[in-house]
């Protein structure tokens, strides 16, 4: 809060008191952190996408919902239905998660996998 306060010229207790306001009325959802993916042995990290049969999109939503190496997940109109953000421990977890898991799941017409060289975070 200290750094907020000194950058936008304000108080600490005011900066408290506007990310408390701004939390209360849901402005800020959530607090986060940046991981070193790398040197926490997620290794390798790609974005896959996926074509599902319409009717198995819950389904198909509720189980990579639990998959810890899944990311983030997307619903998206277009070429494809869903692009997931995927981080694995090396290439060989990920060629495991796409042909022994996802393509494996019920309703999945297709993947492409999309191998991340280099990622920035903003």
């Amino acid at each position: 809060m200290r750094s907020l306060a000194e950058r936008v010229h304000i108080s600490r207790a005011n900066a408290y008191a506007r990310v408390e306001r701004l939390v209360r009325e849901g402005v800020i959802t959530k607090f986060t952190i940046d991981v070193d993916h790398q040197r926490a042995g997620l290794g390798t990290s790609a974005y896959i996408t996926v074509n599902v049969e319409q009717h198995a999109w819950r389904d198909f939503r509720d189980t990579i919902s639990r998959m810890p190496e899944v990311q983030h997940v997307a619903l998206v109109g277009g070429e494809f239905d869903v692009i997931l953000l995927v981080r694995t421990t090396d290439n060989e977890a990920l060629r495991r998660l796409v042909f022994d898991r996802l393509q494996m799941l019920p309703g999945v017409l297709n993947t492409r996998t999309l191998l991340i060289f280099e990622e920035r975070e903003r």
